[in-house]
Formats: structure tokens, sequence, C-alpha cells
């Protein structure tokens, strides 16, 4: 397992390297399987497939064949058929160059590995919209307990980025909407985080195409007219500082006898046991 996770963070090319001499057998490293045989990774972060770029590797494939094989592993509710590991732009655009069968890796690995597996192949590959990206990461945070430092490790990424990346889910629906459709950049949501009007804004910055650099200006004004004016700066700090490193808003009610109370806000059970376990360390 160790071995792979190394793997992961030098790219796939390693990756593969390393489960081809533990987990693939020679007599099945390049197997052809027929198209109907094979479903769909559910742990495929990937939602949006662009099609242009889905035709083009069509017509490619028509003339030239699957030159690398998809990686799969057995099903576990369907014997005899097989789920994708990685290679789904590959499995679609082989069906739509009319091809029967294609070639394959067959894997042995459990879910954890599938999904990891899934979310470094299109990342690294072709990269994913950044709500897609942010919901690999939360699905490795959910369903396989992984800390930020962990995949900040596993993808060979900064722990800032991970916390930053998932942050973004906390924004309202319609905003995450346009990140999905490539209307707004990450640059430009990040600064929304925890705004009042923050959907309203959203709609302006894509009407007038309002550069990130200006969308932070506009955050700061709001986030000023938010905060007492009477409010300490070396607490602001502090309450920055924590928003950043726990990917939450934060709240801190200073009196005049320096007593008071921190306030973190939490949007589900998930996030309610992330603080539980960081306050019981």
């Amino acid at each position: 397992m160790s071995a792979a996770k190394k793997g992961l963070g030098r790219g796939l090319s390693a990756l593969f390297g390393e489960i081809d001499k533990n987990n693939i057998s020679n007599e099945a490293q390049k197997n052809k399987i027929p198209i109907a045989d094979l479903d769909r990774n559910k742990y495929q972060p990937r939602t949006i497939f662009d099609e242009e770029k889905l035709n083009e590797l069509s017509a490619s494939i028509k003339e030239n064949g699957v030159i690398q094989p998809i990686a799969v592993r057995p099903s576990k509710y369907q014997p005899g058929k097989f789920e994708i590991v990685a290679g789904e732009r590959r499995w679609l655009a082989a069906q739509r160059a009319g091809l029967n069968d294609v070639p394959v890796f067959i894997l042995d690995i459990d879910d954890q590995k599938s999904l990891e597996i899934a979310i470094v192949e299109n990342v690294q590959r072709e990269g994913l919209n950044v709500i897609e990206e942010a919901n690999g990461y939360q699905r490795l945070t959910k369903e396989f307990g992984y800390d930020h430092d962990k995949i900040a490790k596993f993808m060979s990424k900064s722990r800032s980025h991970i916390s930053n990346t998932l942050r973004l889910l906390t924004l309202p629906k319609d905003i995450i909407g346009l990140l999905e459709e490539g209307k707004l950049t990450a640059g430009q949501a990040r600064p929304l985080i925890g705004m009042p009007n923050a959907s309203e804004v959203a709609e302006n910055i894509v009407k007038k195409k309002v550069a990130a650099r200006e969308v932070e200006l506009i955050a700061r004004k709001s986030s000023k007219n938010k905060i007492k004016k009477s409010e300490d700066p070396n607490i602001s700090f502090i309450r920055n500082e924590l928003e950043s490193r726990l990917g939450l808003s934060v709240e801190v009610v200073n009196k005049k006898n320096n007593s008071g109370k921190i306030i973190i806000k939490y949007n589900s059970l998930e996030q309610f046991d992330a603080i539980s376990k960081l306050l019981k360390r």
C-alpha cells in the first residue's frame, strides 16, 4: 500500500509500474474484453466530459485503436463484469468509434485505491473542474478518513490548496453551478466564501467579467463592514488564520475584559465530526 501511495505522488506511470509487479499477472496484463462488460467507476470524480474533446478522441481511436489499455477491476456485484478504474474517457470514445472490445489492465485493488487512482488520473491527465476535484477530496475525507495533510501528500499538492479547494463546497449552490460550468474561476469564487450577498456578487462578476484581484478587494470591503471597528487586529489575524486552516467560518467574540468565545460554524455532521476530532487531540 505504501509503495503505491508513493507512486501516486510521482504520477500514474510510476503507479501502474508498481501495480504491474504486484497485482497484475503476466497472462492478464493485456486482455481484450467486450465494451458491454465494462461499467463506469462509481468513484469517478468527473461528472462533466468535454464533448468536443471526446469526439476528437473517438476519431483518433477509430483511426488508431485504443493504444493505452483501460485499467479495470472485477465487479463485486456482477460476476464476469468489470468496473473501470481509470480510462472512462477512452471507454466512452471507443463506444462512439464503434469498437466491440477494448484492451484492459485487470487490477486487484479495493475501493479506496480505486478512488485514489481515479482522482489522480483525472487531475494529472485531463484536469477536473474545481468542484469535481473538491468532491473527490471530500470523498477521501468522508469515506476513508483522510485529513487535509494526508490528501496533500498523496496528491503532491500543498495543504492550503487542498483546504482552499474544499472550502469552495461551502459556497451557495448557484455559485457552485457557475464553477462547474466554467463561468467562474476558483480565484474569483474563493473570496466570496462567507460573504452575505455572495450570489449577487457572483452574478455581477460573470456579467462584468471582474478579475480575481478585484473580487478580493470587494470581499475585503464587505468583510470590513461586517467586522466591528473595535475588533483587535491581532484577533482578526488569528480568526482569518483559523478559517484558512479549518476551511470553515469562524467568529471571535472578545469582551473588554478579554474574555469571550470562539464560534466555529459547520454545515454538516461530517464537518462537526472533523472539528470534534481536532478538539480531542
